[in-house]
């Protein structure tokens, strides 16, 4: 039953997008801000109360058999008036946990076989804080895209910080704050994230 109203639910809203290949299917409560930056090249998944913001430079673009869990949000772009942000690219069977926060204002990149746990957090833009004679709310930000590349894990609750990127078939533990660059097959863990092991070296 509930399989049956998400389709409706995409049905309605599939020829808003700017592209759409395959099935689509919403959860209840479901918001896509400015569709026609958002595509999809096969099934799209997006579940109860999650929320999309297309508005971006590059877009929201969607690989095969991608999943975004309840109550997650992708926000390239400010509601109130500040520039366009980057966008997003997810690649195929990946997936966004529930509650889960991707801040793409200085873009993301998301692989293939990416596996994102509830809660975790991406954030391409840090605020400025320097001058000391202005508010920081009034400095700006600095952007700085993030990339996860392909077979990763991110564990419930990490942090990816602007500028880094993780490289395929890494993990990321639980809670970890991750501010500079994972190496291919690590394994990462801390705040900040260090190196706790190599998977290539466990396989030898």
């Amino acid at each position: 039953m509930k399989a049956g109203a998400m389709l409706m639910r995409g049905w309605l809203h599939k020829y808003r997008l700017r592209e759409s290949r395959g099935l689509l299917l919403l959860g209840k409560g479901v918001r896509i801000r400015n569709p026609q930056y958002v595509s999809s090249l096969g099934r799209l998944i997006v579940e109860d109360y999650a929320e999309i913001q297309g508005l971006s430079i590059s877009g929201v673009s969607c690989g095969r058999d991608v999943s975004i869990g309840s109550n997650a949000s992708i926000r390239p772009s400010g509601y109130y008036g500040r520039d366009k942000g980057e966008g997003l690219k997810i690649g195929d069977n990946s997936n966004v946990g529930s509650f889960c926060y991707i801040g793409c204002g200085g873009g993301v990149e998301i692989g293939s076989n990416v596996l994102m746990a509830p809660y975790v957090s991406i954030h391409s833009e840090r605020h400025e804080f320097s001058d000391l004679d202005a508010d920081m709310k009034s400095q700006g930000v600095t952007r700085s895209a993030v990339r996860i590349e392909d077979d990763c894990w991110l564990a419930t609750g990490c942090r990816i910080m602007s500028g880094v990127t993780v490289g395929a078939g890494s993990v990321v533990a639980a809670g970890s704050v991750v501010t500079r660059d994972v190496p291919p097959q690590s394994v990462v863990a801390g705040v900040p994230a260090k190196v706790v092991r190599s998977r290539s070296d466990e396989k030898q």
